[in-house]
């Protein structure tokens, strides 16, 4: 038999969980955790990226262990919370590119969205990179508990043996790759248009503007 920690009931030696108050024993907690970090990898997926860390700086490294790690921050002592990070791929590239990369959908449409409406409401175009830097801010812990809240759903699916909950975590997680070449198409159509106005220069004359230096055409009247 063994107690509790937490309200010193008697349990079988075989117990993960007290029978009483519900409470994992120390070997089971350290297994389940092991086991979400698991089903995290998976739906994150191995692919590597270009990574930034204080530790490390920049990395090409598989991006489940850089967002695992960056995941600990705001889950210390067992609570999420907001921590305070900075993701640079976010804040580097658009951000509405890489929401919808990491298939955040709703995240994209804000951010494809916002910058535009704000930019019309305040005339200045500047405003897009205050939206660059709340997305550097704030997108991995986004990204947290969206992993979290997903993971969170596939797992409760009961009727989901590990070989299928194994694979709606990979086709709901992971990457679009296509989203990196939409992004390339993007920023090559961007530097054209950049290029074709530095090719032009600024705009000339109206054409149907009169010059002030010469006199005022006679007016007629009839």
């Amino acid at each position: 038999m063994k107690s509790c920690p937490k309200c010193d009931q008697q349990n079988t030696d075989e117990a993960h969980f007290c029978q009483s108050c519900g409470a994992a024993f120390p070997s089971s907690a350290s297994q389940v955790s092991a086991d979400e970090n698991e089903l995290v990898r998976t739906f994150i997926g191995p692919t590597k990226a270009l990574l930034f860390s204080l530790q490390r700086g920049w990395s090409w490294d598989r991006a489940d262990n850089h967002y695992i790690e960056k995941f600990r921050r705001f889950s210390n002592g067992g609570r999420p919370r907001f921590a305070l990070s900075w993701h640079w791929p976010a804040f580097l590239v658009d951000p509405f590119l890489w929401f919808l990369y990491r298939k955040m959908y709703v995240y994209a449409f804000v951010y494809a969205v916002g910058p535009v409406i704000s930019a019309y409401l305040t005339g200045d175009f500047t405003v897009g990179i205050v939206w660059r830097i709340m997305a550097g801010v704030s997108a991995n812990y986004i990204y947290f508990w969206h992993v979290k809240e997903h993971v969170k759903e596939i797992t409760a699916k009961k009727t989901l043996d590990n070989a299928a909950q194994e694979r709606s975590l990979r086709e709901t997680g992971g990457i679009q790759m296509y989203v990196v070449w939409v992004g390339l198409a993007l920023n090559v159509l961007l530097l054209a248009l950049m290029l074709q106005v530095i090719r032009e220069g600024p705009p000339g004359e109206d054409p149907f503007q009169s010059d002030p230096s010469q006199p005022a055409p006679e007016r007629k009247y009839f």
